[in-house]
């Protein structure tokens, strides 16, 4: 039986998160595939996969920060403010400065409040905002608090589009937390210079602490299969969560479901038994280290 863990796998363009998951449950031979945070098709880079018992650690990876390296062109707004969706407006950027440009990415960086994408997967009474924006309807989500921590300008460039048009296309590194749209921030620097903005291309370089570096493409995954898992259980766990050590007593209380004594420990945070093996992630409350999630085999 193909082992417990995560993969970290470099999702190739034009396929969805959930092509990427059935790939890999056909790979490593079982149904328990799971992923964390998704990837647009046109997006490529890390999209983090949980296999077997490691899809409970799915909950924990979906909140951690993201990078990404991404291209905005500004002149062109899409209905769904990427190179995928069908263009609304086009509008001159002769007008445009280097120095607005620079300036408007500025007021994006740190804490804001960021309307997400209409064309997302966020429901509105019950149905996904793509879904209705499909079906012709206008609306604008609610924003919510994000932090982008990095914001940088990598390439400005003035071009001409095949069709003759002038646009600007800019090269960005983002750093940001979980729930940012990139989208959104081309399509608020097109709004705010007022010539509209969408992204043409988006690779995910970062979840938390996994990175392109580790990746694996689909094809490097089928010559491995079933063999598939890149970080086994116990591994995926010390790199994503502070460790505790167990004793053999507090190892068969913890894999019972009962509590530990606190050990002052931010976080959730992963339990290894004296074999090394992942046994819980644990949280502190009311004077109790308690299981959020047990790990350990049956």
């Amino acid at each position: 039986m193909t082992a417990d863990g995560l993969i970290v796998v470099d999702k190739p363009a034009g396929m969805t998160s959930h092509d990427v998951v059935a790939r890999i449950r056909r790979l490593a031979r079982t149904r328990r595939v799971g992923h964390a945070g998704t990837l647009d098709p046109m997006a490529t880079g890390v999209l983090i996969i949980g296999v077997n018992r490691a899809t409970r650690l799915l909950t924990y990876v979906v909140g951690e920060g993201k990078s990404y390296a991404a291209t905005i062109r500004l002149g062109e707004s899409t209905i769904t403010d990427d190179a995928e969706g069908e263009t609304t407006t086009v509008c001159p950027v002769d007008g445009v400065s280097d120095a607005a440009v620079q300036d408007c990415l500025e007021a994006q960086r740190g804490e804001i409040d960021q309307v997400p994408s209409a064309v997302s997967a966020i429901k509105i009474d019950g149905k996904r905002a793509y879904k209705r924006v499909r079906e012709g309807e206008e609306f604008e989500l609610p924003s919510r608090r994000v932090t982008i921590s990095r914001l940088d300008v990598l390439d400005l460039r003035h071009t001409v589009t095949a069709e003759g048009r002038g646009v600007i296309d800019v090269d960005i590194e983002v750093t940001c937390s979980s729930g940012t749209y990139i989208r959104a921030i081309a399509r608020d620097l097109g709004r705010t210079l007022g010539v509209g903005g969408h992204l043409t291309a988006l690779r995910r370089t970062a979840v938390g602490r996994m990175t392109l570096a580790e990746a694996l493409t689909l094809e490097q995954l089928e010559e491995k299969a079933p063999d598939v898992v890149s970080l086994p259980m116990a591994e995926a766990a010390r790199q994503n969560f502070p460790p505790r050590e167990a004793s053999a007593d507090e190892a068969r209380v913890l894999s019972h479901g009962g509590p530990l004594t606190p050990v002052g420990i931010q976080g959730p945070y992963a339990v290894f038994a004296p074999s090394g093996e992942l046994l819980a992630i644990v949280s502190e409350k009311d004077g109790r280290a308690r299981a959020e999630i047990v790990l350990a085999p049956g």
